[in-house]
């Protein structure tokens, strides 16, 4: 009882650095969550790289008519659109159901709440890396040449991790005291979508509607997608991403430290 209560009493910066460091564990349980989704499946996780397949492979040829673009240059472009919106609307989703999925744990002992929060990104990255492999050959169809740009792409993936633990901790939090704002951010997710350009292109956004581009998810998409496709990202998707990451950070640090103790009594 007195580790118990002592655990209790660590500062909001131990209690994250405890949960972070224990990669054996968050990463152990976020396999094993991979694992017991395609128990008794005999292609097993491979069906996340299947079944986003066949989606990508079934709007590329039909979005590219509708649009009227040459499939050569909007299929690279649909496909990490589609992969990188399902990585952020997981990611998100999982985010307000990160304490409340993971209950049982939290209620038979002490837990590092932030423990929590890893294993849904480390399950969402492993869903991630099974269906990113899928850009491959059409970047090789595409012709697809990269230069040093796509460098870039590491730290804006870095951008995205930052984020997706501080909206886990934020989202988490609210999300297992209020309930219903899991419903709100799906409907909202589900919005974003369609103002995001993940199925279409940003040229073809008249210029009195480019204020669309602005929005989070769309800079967080440039900054992924663009080096990948052999280009550099507009330099104001950095400068938002960068404001939006310090405020997110700051929200979640203050929410962290003030109402951690308080999650397993929500549950």
């Amino acid at each position: 009882m007195s580790q118990i209560q002592s655990n209790l009493r660590r500062s909001a910066w131990a209690d994250w650095w405890e949960g972070t460091r224990r990669t054996d564990i968050w990463w152990t349980l976020a396999w094993f969550d991979i694992v017991l989704r395609y128990r008794r499946s005999m292609l097993g996780p491979i069906w996340l790289t299947l079944s986003m397949g066949a989606m990508i492979g079934g709007m590329g040829p039909l979005y590219s008519s509708l649009f009227g673009t040459e499939l050569s240059t909007f299929f690279p472009h649909l496909t990490l659109g589609i992969i990188f919106w399902s990585f952020f609307s997981s990611m998100v989703a999982d985010s307000c159901n990160a304490f409340v999925g993971s209950a049982n744990y939290l209620k038979q002992g002490y837990f590092p709440i932030s423990l929590f929060v890893w294993r849904s990104m480390a399950r969402n990255l492993i869903q991630f890396g099974h269906q990113i492999v899928l850009y491959v050959p059409v970047a090789l169809w595409a012709g697809i040449t990269l230069s040093w740009s796509a460098l870039l792409f590491i730290p804006a993936f870095v951008l995205v991790l930052i984020n997706a633990q501080a909206l886990g901790l934020a989202l988490g939090l609210v999300c297992t005291r209020f309930r219903d704002v899991t419903q709100i951010v799906t409907s909202v997710m589900q919005m974003l979508m369609f103002l995001t350009p993940v199925f279409w292109l940003p040229s073809s956004l008249p210029g009195r509607a480019k204020y669309i581009l602005y929005n989070p998810f769309a800079q967080m998409l440039d900054l992924l997608r663009t080096p990948l496709m052999g280009g550099i990202a507009e330099a104001h998707s950095w400068w938002g991403i960068g404001a939006w990451t310090v405020g997110t950070v700051v929200a979640s640090s203050l929410l962290f430290a003030k109402y951690r103790r308080r999650v397993v009594y929500w549950l």
